[in-house]
């Protein structure tokens, strides 16, 4: 039995690259993606960078028990996001994501769709870490791996 990392995507340099389908069920009444389709091409391609990280988000869940606590997940505190072309069903789209900062309880990313060279949607994403409810330090060894080169976590 194959873990699926070939379904994860790749990673170039700082940027997670994943590949999604436009399918029927993305689409509104006219065959244009909606609106909220996107939040979920933009959630696998964060579920898959972390992936490719090293970070099953079931295996952090256990390793980081022990350092932040039991309780703890991701939630996403803000997202800004530019919806500046359409896609369409059956169009092939990348889901670019990358680590711009890791601070304390919180990280940021910047995510983009893309067909082919085309930017269809531009996303900020602030992501924060809880456990028992309230904010805590993400755990150091998933702080590591999402720290861009060049840049020292906190």
């Amino acid at each position: 039995m194959t873990d699926g990392h070939h379904l994860a995507g790749r990673i170039d340099g700082e940027t997670h690259l994943l590949s999604v389908r436009v399918y029927y069920e993305d689409t509104d009444f006219s065959g244009v993606v909606y609106h909220a389709s996107y939040l979920r091409f933009m959630e696998r391609g964060r579920t898959d960078f972390l992936r490719l990280l090293g970070v099953a988000q079931g295996d952090l869940f256990e390793s980081a028990k022990e350092e932040a606590g039991a309780g703890f997940f991701f939630v996403v505190r803000s997202m800004g996001i530019e919806f500046l072309k359409p896609a369409r069903i059956d169009d092939v789209l990348t889901v670019e994501t990358r680590t711009e900062v890791v601070k304390g309880a919180t990280l940021n990313l910047a995510q983009r769709v893309k067909r082919g060279e085309e930017v269809l949607v531009e996303a900020k994403v602030r992501v924060a870490f809880l456990a028992g409810g309230k904010p805590v330090r993400i755990p150091d060894g998933l702080r590591r791996a999402m720290t861009p080169q060049g840049g020292a976590p906190d």
